[in-house]
């Protein structure tokens, strides 16, 4: 395997000027990952969800918000294009301290006619766990995306299996083949990466490209290599993993690829 570092993160995914739609799935910090690549990218860039519920945007992205129901939406945003460069957009929900999704299809309308260089979705619940088992049901993708970025945390490694820490517990289990209780390791996050492309691709043409968050120092760092290099050797369906520490300004990023 070869590891590159540092790499610049947006090099690092591939997103590169009109990439299209980028849709965000699994747990760990989608939604971290999301508002840093939009205030990085410096074209026009759309923000939204295709999950039943995503919490308000934040303030600190600077973006144009459109929150109306999905009838508004393209003609508002598309006026709102024509002098914003970063637009968040979303429907009312009627959950609490929540704002609710648009479906695929729209999004994908909304994004050229809007004429964004790039769409970010979240397209994806996790509950602000760290690892979730890729269920096709709940990951929703427009048929137009361009790159899928299935995310788990490096910090679920050495913990137990546990609804504390992992969504749909039963569904991992069956993927990585240990038992609620028992302690995670760099292999069963490589098997939930690798599952990730059979549930995930579906008829989609889209690039996966995995993500290890949360490589806050040398030790998780070490142990996100290791969980990437063994998800490259158990399938052949993406060429590369990335792995990332959000918490700096500048974002750690180290890519692991197949030699």
């Amino acid at each position: 395997m070869i590891v590159n570092k540092p790499s610049p993160l947006l090099d690092a995914l591939e997103i590169k000027p009109s990439i299209g739609i980028v849709c965000l799935a699994g747990a760990g910090g989608k939604k971290t990952t999301l508002y840093r690549l939009a205030t990085l990218y410096p074209g026009r860039v759309g923000i939204t969800s295709t999950s039943a519920h995503i919490t308000p945007f934040p303030d600190q992205i600077s973006a144009y918000q459109v929150i109306t129901h999905e009838k508004q939406l393209p003609m508002l945003i598309k006026t709102a294009a024509n002098t914003r460069r970063l637009i968040a957009y979303a429907q009312p929900s009627a959950r609490k301290g929540y704002l609710a999704g648009v479906p695929p299809t729209l999004v994908a309308r909304i994004h050229q006619q809007a004429k964004f260089d790039i769409s970010l979705v979240k397209a994806d619940e996790s509950y602000n766990h760290w690892i979730k088992a890729p269920i096709v049901e709940e990951t929703i993708i427009p048929e137009e995306a361009t790159i899928i970025i299935p995310i788990l945390s490096v910090l679920a490694i050495g913990q137990p299996l546990t609804e504390k820490i992992a969504y749909q517990v039963r569904q991992i289990e069956s993927i990585i083949k240990i038992k609620e209780g028992e302690t995670l390791r760099p292999l069963h996050l490589a098997r939930l990466l690798a599952s990730a492309q059979n549930s995930l691709k579906k008829s989609h043409t889209a690039k996966i490209i995995p993500l290890i968050n949360m490589i806050d120092n040398p030790i998780w760092e070490k142990q996100g290599i290791i969980t990437a290099e063994i998800a490259l050797s158990l399938t052949d369906c993406f060429d590369r993993v990335v792995l990332t520490c959000m918490s700096q300004i500048n974002p750690s990023v180290i890519t692991v690829r197949r030699s």
